[in-house]
């Protein structure tokens, strides 16, 4: 096993995988952070605390795409909470594509809520922002369904990315045509 890796080779699967009842226990760690954002920033128009939690998840897709997912804070957390579950392992590369996104997101929610933290009137995209995040994670969360596994399978019709070897399952096997 190696210590820099998006996910781990498991008994006879022939690709990378990752837990999926850790990844949605992140997810749900990540949607509350984002809740409290979005609540603050949106509705009560406390705008201080969302550089705080944007830069937080930025760091933690940070850590997890380019060192181990198990080693960001989320994930931590989560692999505790479900610790006595029996693992449902799902293909790491569709996770690292949709940690990609979150990554991108949190990114430019970070750089924007830092960059216009003086001009308040300019908050209300950033918190559009936050609202796509918070659904997309919803979706993943809620009903197991990953929005960004289905972008990662957009990319693949259309030729954008190298289609792998064998391809990996996905939540439920959802994504088998």
């Amino acid at each position: 096993m190696s210590f820099i890796s998006f996910g781990e080779y498991k008994e006879d699967i022939s690709y990378k995988v990752l837990n999926e009842r850790a990844m949605r226990a992140s997810g749900g760690l990540m949607f509350l952070l984002g809740l409290i954002a979005f609540i603050n920033g949106f509705i009560l128009q406390n705008y201080i605390v969302i550089p705080y939690v944007s830069g937080f998840l930025m760091l933690n897709f940070l850590i997890g795409i380019f060192i181990n997912p198990k080693f960001s804070p989320t994930m931590l957390i989560g692999s505790l909470l479900v610790r006595k579950q029996k693992p449902l392992y799902i293909g790491a590369i569709q996770k690292k594509f949709a940690w990609s996104m979150g990554l991108t997101l949190s990114g430019l929610i970070f750089i924007l809520s830092l960059y216009l933290l003086n001009d308040i009137s300019f908050f209300e995209p950033v918190c559009m922002l936050c609202l796509i995040c918070l659904t997309v994670i919803f979706f993943e969360v809620a009903f197991g369904i990953c929005l960004g596994c289905k972008f990662y399978d957009l990319a693949l019709a259309l030729n954008l990315i190298k289609k792998p070897e064998e391809k990996p399952n996905c939540i439920g096997d959802a994504c088998e045509n």
